[in-house]
């Protein structure tokens, strides 16, 4: 399941991406319109200007602004950056590989078979889509 913390980033990238201009928003202002927690969405923000897709400026006038344009920021990197492995269990995991300890041979595990492909559908889906594409959806 996504997490509250993906999900709001999502929606936070999405609502300064339709904003005109390229103008600094404020925190306050895309948390009262996506109805975010200000303090949880300074938290995902400031996480999401460490990853190089935000800019800030202080003061005022400040805010937080694309460092990219939209149609650049593919949704695989916003959903690495803050879910992490966009696979649902370790042994698929293209970034995170990890053996599973309960499996003596991911060949014959009906488990590993199954979510190599859902992996692979979310990656398609997800690599299909950018910040632009989502933020014209509403």
């Amino acid at each position: 399941m996504l997490s509250k913390k993906t999900k709001y980033g999502i929606k936070a990238l999405s609502y300064i991406a339709r904003k005109e201009g390229k103008r600094p928003v404020q925190t306050s202002e895309i948390s009262e319109s996506e109805n975010i927690s200000q303090k949880f969405l300074e938290s995902i923000l400031l996480e999401l200007r460490k990853s190089g897709f935000l800019g800030s400026k202080k003061g005022k006038g400040g805010g937080y602004y694309l460092i990219k344009e939209a149609d650049q920021i593919k949704m695989t990197a916003v959903i690495r950056v803050l879910e992490g492995p966009i696979a649902m269990v370790p042994c698929v995991s293209l970034n995170y590989y990890e053996k599973c300890d309960d499996c003596p041979d991911e060949n014959k595990c009906s488990v590993h078979k199954l979510m190599i492909q859902v992996r692979d559908a979310s990656l398609k889906v997800l690599g299909q889509n950018t910040l632009a594409d989502i933020a014209n959806f509403q």
